[in-house]
């Protein structure tokens, strides 16, 4: 016969073991008049578990029970009052809603079914791990099919056992295989059943093990019991609500006002709520924290296909710092500035060594949190590289971060149980704990979702880094409430308002209706709006600061300043739909041989004066933004595309930079100064192209552009051959001084006339003609920046590139070592070569040669605009890229502000322009902005050539083509779609016909071993490695969601000899 006091007994051991900690969380929690409405509020969390079993011990005890009678009695005073708000929606939690059986008994039975649970988890409790590991972690968020946020509950201290016993053989299947030999190590092996979303294999069985314990709709959720709190470092308390670590107000724009759904819920007694959000740092304790080294600022990045992971830079240049899951990030977006918090290393994450860059396991995402010292991440490759800015000439574009949202590194997760081998590294972990700038827009594109009962709607922003967001039906369209099916697939905007510190999500007003989702116009209204792009029309205040009087001419003043090159031979080399031409070139051979070289640059500056109503709106946008089918202009049209164009057979006003030059590109003189130029032609790259590829042959009228007859196509074709024999010498003499060059493929379409719809899309090629006019502004833009800080030193705008991340780049080293890559990376000047010599020339080169670009350009930082005044150290002026101490932009400034302040500043130097009104700290912080906006635009383009590929996909899908592996993770891989440019990831339990696969590593080389299914019960089932460099067959097809489509490999033909080849092993074949 069972004895009624054992469970109370193996409950009193219990809370002894316990009660530490429950005391610490106690004087953590924010202070609350109702103790048991605040117990019931984390009634799954062990601190409750705890207090249960006590009172089972005193309800069974007979020592003590008049102590816990009046006790419960008290408690049971106040349960209605609390139980009227919280209405919990998992039957399996404990419940006190039922009226019929009264309190009483179901506290009773929940208390004997938690004693009969504890007996048997105490008894297989495994030695060795820590009270925390037996507590079992609090699970964090999960992605619903639909790709929202939702919340899960706390894991309750009756479920660690059974979590571990799930958990445990999908770590052994992660792991390598310690019989394994010394050249293969046996990492995942799966048989393969296709879900029906390939593109969430990933936290699919993270969605299902979190799937009981949410609630239905995120109206149910009254505590933000679902996002777990922060481990806080144990000497430091956690701040009360409202307060700073020390009791100080807070000062950070920390949310204070009631969401919509919290309303209607709590009545306004916000002393009930739990505290999900860790309140911020007053500015004064940032500000010692920092001084003190105690803290660090940065950038966040939300890793955007696992939305639980950000990273922040390490300020010692090593691996980025990471924060695991969003109550780390406390209410920080993607982009913002914050401060962080390094938290305890029993905290850190546990990872890999640091070769180990492309392998992650994929599955590490669904054995989350499963020890504090082994918090995960996922490797995902980059995002599609999509167009460049078509009249961008300058290389330093192409060297720079491939997506800068995505961690530096990702690693595997390992064993917390096993022995840490000298391989393994950690990883530092921190909480966010201020928001110095909150750079993202705070608008964001999605659905609304109707919640029955609920005096708000649910948005579901598409982008998954952002949070739902409550919005008030008053705010919801009319007939939403009425037929909320309408709406199912309409796009809005919605700007958050407001992120309180007790709620999972935030308030938000909506914006506009955009219109159907997949559709391209409401799609890229999306996505300018959400990058913060304006896209208005101009104001009037801005249009007059115009010209009046049209057609306009040059005054006759500016003749008697300027220098009139009418009469020369100068003209345009531009893509041929381009309408705002920024840029003329002009050469003439000397008696001497020697040659008169002259780059011309449209004088903006003289139309947009400082201080004025446009000024402000040119630098507000401080960029031209270049979508595929249309320019978001800086300036207003009438100067982008008439009276600052350098258009054919018309004056325009310019910035000119002549150098007398010898052959080889030495620069014997130099003249900077204001001038006048006419075009005597708009050249193409194709005209160009082919006057470089036909030297001797002579055009005739009708295969040229107009021509002024003031020259003859003679004269140009000869000025055009001269240029491509100096830059040649040029490039040469750039890339033997050291220069680096990291060609990025790019996507361009061909769009019908009437529809803009996307007819075809081709690789762009670049050629001779581009290099052309490229090193002629690379020469305009070093000979400018050597100007100006000469006459400046405290004030001029430069460009500079910071050297490579070290720690990525040790990791890249070794990684191209494992494969077989003798790769020099000690300088730009190293990497270029070392690059050039495996590239390879055969069929494949050209693709080898951007899966290695892409690999190189992963530790490349982003360049920078600059003040020189704000930074003391010249050596950090340097451009790594172009291996050149100073550079800025000069030659674009119809579409960069920040050529518009070098033009005054050089204007001002050589005084035919006012001195500059900014100061040093004025043109750092515009500088700043430029970067900010610069890489938007980037997104927002590389956003736009997304979209437009998979309305591609969807309309002339299904696509074949071959591919090229670029990276192998244990569960997928990624690939370069080489008939597209475009890169994806194959997941392997999508494969259709494939039998089973395993993931291993040969000689530390990833590789996957796919086993297809053999037609016929006599055929053998067939094999195909895949590696890093294979060259597989896929298949693009769209998917049911909005322009989203995915890549199928196909089994391969096995007639074929070169299926399974040009992998990283047959390399050197190839080179």
């Amino acid at each position: 016969m069972d004895s009624p006091m054992e469970p109370p007994r193996q409950s009193k051991k219990t809370k002894q073991n316990r009660e530490p900690k429950r005391s610490q969380n106690q004087s953590r929690a924010p202070p609350q008049k109702d103790a048991y409405a605040r117990l019931l509020s984390q009634h799954s969390s062990s601190v409750f578990s705890s207090y249960l079993e006590q009172c089972a011990q005193d309800s069974l005890s007979q020592k003590e029970a008049n102590d816990s009678g009046s006790a419960l009695q008290a408690h049971h005073d106040k349960l209605n009052g609390a139980q009227q708000s919280r209405d919990f929606s998992d039957p399996g939690d404990f419940s006190l809603s039922s009226k019929n059986k009264g309190e009483e008994s179901s506290l009773s039975l929940y208390m004997e079914k938690l004693s009969t649970r504890n007996a048997r988890q105490e008894s297989e409790r495994k030695p060795g791990l820590s009270e925390r590991q037996q507590r079992g972690q609090r699970r964090d968020t999960a992605t619903s099919q639909d790709g929202d946020i939702e919340s899960g509950e706390e894991v309750a201290c009756s479920r660690p056992t059974s979590a571990k016993k799930h958990q445990k053989p999908q770590r052994k299947k992660d792991e390598p295989s310690k019989s394994a030999g010394p050249k293969a190590a046996e990492e995942y092996v799966g048989p393969v059943t296709a879900p029906a979303n390939a593109g969430e294999q990933q936290q699919e069985k993270a969605r299902k093990s979190k799937k009981k314990s949410q609630p239905k709709h995120p109206g149910e959720e009254k505590n933000g019991e679902g996002i777990p709190k922060l481990p806080a470092d144990p000497q430091t308390p956690r701040p009360k609500p409202g307060q700073g670590k020390t009791g100080k107000p807070q000062q950070a724009a920390a949310a204070g006002t009631d969401s919509p759904g919290e309303r209607s819920k709590n009545k306004g007694d916000r002393r009930a709520r739990k505290q999900v959000f860790e309140s911020y740092m007053s500015l004064e304790e940032v500000s010692h924290g920092l001084k003190r080294g105690e803290l660090y600022q940065g950038q966040l990045r939300i890793n955007p296909k696992n939305y639980t992971e950000a990273f922040v830079p390490s300020p010692d240049d090593t691996r980025d710092i990471f924060l695991d899951g969003v109550v780390a990030r406390n209410r920080a977006l993607n982009g913002d500035i914050v401060v962080v918090e390094i938290l305890p290393r029993d905290q850190w994450k546990v990872v890999r060594s640091d070769t180990d860059c492309d392998s992650t396991s994929e599955s590490d995402t669904q054995t989350k949190h499963v020890a504090p010292t082994a918090q995960n991440s996922t490797r995902h490759a980059p995002t599609p590289n999509a167009a460049a800015e078509d009249q961008s000439s300058d290389p330093e574009e192409l060297v720079r971060p491939h997506d800068v949202s995505f961690p530096a590194t990702g690693e595997r997760q390992e064993d917390p149980s096993t022995t840490r081998a000298s391989a393994e590294i950690l990883q530092k972990t921190a909480k966010v704990v201020y928001i110095v700038e909150r750079k993202h827009s705070r608008a964001v594109m999605g659905h609304l979702k109707f919640l029955p009962d609920k005096p708000f709607a649910m948005f579901s922003p598409v982008d998954h880094r952002v949070p739902r967001i409550n919005v008030k039906l008053d705010d919801c369209p009319a007939d939403f409430r009425t037929h909320p099916g309408d709406f199912a697939n309409i796009l809005f905007i919605c700007r958050i308002t407001n992120w309180p510190a007790d709620s999972n999500f935030a308030d938000g007003q909506l914006a506009k209706t955009l219109g159907q989702a997949g559709e391209i116009e409401p799609e890229t209204e999306g996505i300018l709006t959400e990058y913060d792009v304006d896209f208005s029309e101009f104001t009037e205040e801005v249009l007059d600061c115009l010209p009046k009087n049209l057609p306009w001419t040059i005054p006759p003043e500016e003749f008697a300043k300027r220098r009139d090159l009418r009469k020369e031979c100068i003209f345009t080399i531009d893509p041929a739909t381009a309408r705002d031409l920024d840029d003329a070139l002009s050469c003439k051979q000397l008696p001497d041989g020697n040659f008169e070289v002259g780059v011309h640059i449209a004088d903006v500056s003289y139309f947009v004066e400082e201080s004025t109503a446009l000024d402000t709106i040119a630098s507000q946008r401080a960029t031209s933004v270049y979508l595929v089918q249309m320019v978001v202009p800086m300036l207003p049209r009438l100067l982008c595309e008439e009276l600052c164009s350098l258009n054919p057979l018309t004056d325009r006003l310019t910035f000119s930079v002549i150098w007398k030059l010898t052959p080889e590109g030495k620069i014997l003189d130099e003249w900077f100064g204001r001038s006048i130029i006419r075009s005597c032609v708009k050249l193409s790259y194709d005209d160009a192209q082919r006057m470089i590829d036909a030297p001797e042959k002579l055009f005739p009228l009708e295969e040229l552009p107009p021509i002024d007859p003031e020259h003859t196509i003679d004269e140009i074709h000869q000025a055009v051959l001269y240029l491509h024999s100096i830059a040649k010498n040029l490039r040469a003499q750039r890339f033997i001084g050291g220069a680096l060059r990291l060609d990025q493929i790019k996507l361009s379409f061909t769009l019908d006339k009437e529809t803009m719809m996307p007819q075809g899309c081709y690789i762009y090629e670049y050629r001779d003609s581009n290099k052309l006019v490229e090193e002629f502004m690379l020469l305009a833009n070093m000979a400018t920046a050597t100007h100006i800080y000469e006459k400046f030193p405290e004030l001029a705008l430069l460009r500079r590139h910071p050297p490579p991340r070290t720690k990525m780049l040790k990791e890249l080293e070794m990684l191209c070592s494992q494969l077989g890559l003798n790769i020099d990376f000690s300088s730009a000047g190293s990497i270029q070569k070392g690059l050039c010599a495996v590239y390879g020339d055969d069929e494949y080169s050209v693709y080898r040669k951007e899966v290695l670009n892409n690999m190189c350009s992963r530790p490349m930082q982003l360049a920078l605009y600059f003040c020189t005044g704000a930074l003391k150290k010249k050596g950090e002026f340097r451009h790594y890229a172009l291996n050149v101490p100073l550079y800025t932009h000069f030659t674009s400034p119809i579409r960069r502000y920040p050529d518009i302040v070098v033009h005054r500043l050089l204007a001002s130097s050589l005084k035919v322009g006012p001195d500059l009104g900014l100061s040093t700290e004025q043109v750092e912080k515009q500088a700043a902005y430029c970067n900010d906006k610069k890489t938007l635009s980037k997104r927002v383009q590389e956003l736009s050539s997304e979209l437009y590929f998979g309305v591609f996909v969807k309309e002339c899908g299904p696509l074949d083509s071959k591919a090229m592996v670029m990276g192998v993770l244990n569960m997928s891989f990624d690939v370069l779609i080489l008939k597209y440019g475009v890169q994806k990831r194959v997941y392997c339990k999508s494969i259709v016909g494939l039998d089973s696969f395993h993931y291993l590593k040969v000689n530390k080389v990833p590789q996957l071993k796919l086993v297809w299914a053999s037609e016929d019960l006599e055929s053998p089932r067939e094999e195909q490695v895949i590696s890093i460099f294979s060259v597989v067959e896929v298949q693009l097809k769209a998917e049911e969601g909005p322009l989203k489509y995915s890549a199928v490999l196909k089994k391969p033909d096995t007639s074929d000899p070169r299926a399974n080849t040009h992998s990283a092993e047959s390399l050197d074949s190839h080179i």
